[in-house]
């Protein structure tokens, strides 16, 4: 894999884009969801940009993703239901 350090929004787009291939196009990660991944635990900061905002691996975005997608699934499929 990459050494390449991601910021947060492009974490989301990279997992949306994963995210939409897996579930065909179900559910987007947004900014926010990436912060409460890093909060619960399920994504690893791997360093800071200038400003001091977080940076991640591609390996720690890809499992963070993996590790919440069941989730996120119910959650979509609860919200088409109640629709």
């Amino acid at each position: 894999m990459s050494d390449r350090l991601y910021t947060g929004t492009e974490a989301a787009a990279l997992a949306t884009t994963w995210r939409q291939a897996m579930t065909g196009g179900a559910a987007a990660v947004s900014l926010s969801a990436i912060s409460h991944w890093r909060t619960r635990g399920h994504l690893t900061t791997a360093g800071l940009d200038p400003c001091g905002r977080p940076l991640y691996t591609l390996r720690a975005i890809a499992s963070a993703e993996e590790a919440t997608r069941a989730g996120a699934l119910r959650a979509a499929r609860r919200h088409d239901r109640a629709a």
